[in-house]
């Protein structure tokens, strides 16, 4: 069943994913109450990762514009596990916080450029509730070597 937010995500060019599979022992998404709390979500495409490796400028490694359109997936997929735990994104009143790390060579500093890549499309899913509190952290390695890692916070409503 299509919702509104569904419907926006493709308007915008989007279809929501499959839940990813969880890598370890751990869950995609847990609820406590009212808010949703997603494990940290790789920018997984059809089973695989699009791009591997540290993010930065010059030869080898993910360039930024890369590793923000990998953060906007590392979204959507956060939103096919809040919508795999509470059955529609309908239920989402308010998208809380997002924490971005960025596996980074070490000369870059661009690591709420990447993030942007999130919080953007959340912007544009969501509307004045997609408007967030943020961090983005560079880190030396992520599992895989994803060049990107988010977690996210949701409130919502029964």
């Amino acid at each position: 069943m299509a919702t509104v937010i569904e419907d926006r995500v493709r308007e915008l060019g989007f279809e929501i994913p499959e839940v990813a599979a969880a890598v370890a022992a751990y869950v995609p998404a847990l609820r406590d109450g009212n808010y949703v709390y997603t494990s940290g979500q790789l920018p997984f495409v059809d089973g695989g990762l699009p791009a591997v490796g540290k993010v930065g400028e010059g030869e080898g490694l993910v360039d930024p514009e890369t590793a923000a359109e990998l953060a906007q997936t590392c979204a959507l997929n956060a939103l096919a596990a809040v919508r795999g735990l509470v059955g529609s994104l309908d239920k989402v009143e308010q998208v809380v916080k997002v924490n971005a790390f960025v596996a980074s060579d070490p000369s870059f500093t661009g690591q709420p450029t990447v993030a942007n890549g999130a919080s953007v499309f959340l912007g544009k899913v969501f509307g004045d509730s997609g408007i967030h509190a943020r961090s983005a952290v560079g880190v030396a390695v992520l599992p895989l070597d994803a060049p990107v890692e988010i977690e996210f916070v949701f409130r919502v409503r029964d």
